[in-house]
């Protein structure tokens, strides 16, 4: 089976930094063009600059993805200007809440919802005809480990990621007879800038860590391989599957 995407294109979303700007070079050295999406340009601009150095097309969309017009114009956009749409990354997501449950505002739970479900849920509305048309065509939703425990302090954010898992496994039957897979990529404590507050921080750094047997965090290198499997004809028989990238963390 092939890892090679060439003459495939794909779409990542929140790809500016972290796990998407990894799993974005990952699949241009595979061969795909790709479009870019995030809210801010100057980053994405960057990262187009490192996809062309490589020989691939990029495409860059800065958009806001929770807002439902706004991610179906940036889909449109993207086929419009690959031609057609192999691969969708949606990696959009976070939490800007930490702390127990009883003290959270509702209005947080609501933005983290909104971030983590509702702009994935926008991203794929408005993919799945096209999708669908073709009749081919490899979906990553990019959910967590902390969708399969407890997450103390982090409650909004754990049941968003277990909403992404129950999605991903819905769709995937919808459309398996279609040729669109979908699958999620869950990714165990990996070291992005979205969360070095934590392991900035040498207490909880340290007792995150020592849930993990690989006795480290990851990379967002370390997510692009299990993504380009995904991406790719290695994983053509695979849908509805939660691939775990955590260390061993979930086996414990």
């Amino acid at each position: 089976m092939s890892f090679d995407l060439t003459g495939r294109t794909a779409l990542i979303t929140g790809a500016s930094r972290g796990i998407g700007a990894a799993v974005t070079l990952a699949l241009a050295r595979a061969g795909a063009d790709v479009a870019i999406n995030a809210r801010g340009r100057e980053a994405l601009d960057e990262l187009a600059g490192q996809v062309q150095a490589l020989g691939r097309r990029a495409l860059v969309l800065p958009a806001d993805v929770t807002d439902p017009d706004a991610a179906r114009g940036m889909v449109a956009a993207a086929i419009d200007g690959l031609g057609s749409l192999d691969v969708l990354v949606s990696n959009v997501g976070g939490s800007s809440y930490r702390g127990p449950f009883a003290g959270l505002r509702f209005s947080g739970w609501e933005k983290v919802m909104r971030l983590n479900v509702d702009s994935t849920v926008h991203v794929l509305q408005a993919a799945a005809p096209h999708l669908l048309e073709r009749g081919s065509g490899s979906v990553i939703v990019v959910s967590s480990v902390a969708a399969f425990g407890a997450v103390p302090g982090l409650a909004p954010y754990g049941a968003s990621k277990a909403a992404l898992i129950s999605l991903t496994k819905s769709l995937a039957v919808e459309w398996a007879t279609t040729g669109v897979r979908v699958n999620a990529l869950c990714p165990g404590w990996t070291a992005t800038e979205l969360n070095r507050g934590l392991w900035e921080d040498e207490a909880i750094h340290a007792e995150l860590t020592a849930a993990i047997p690989m006795g480290r965090w990851a990379t967002p290198e370390e997510m692009a391989g299990p993504a380009l499997f995904l991406a790719s004809d290695a994983s053509s028989f695979m849908t509805g599957q939660a691939l775990i990238v955590d260390g061993g963390q979930n086996a414990v």
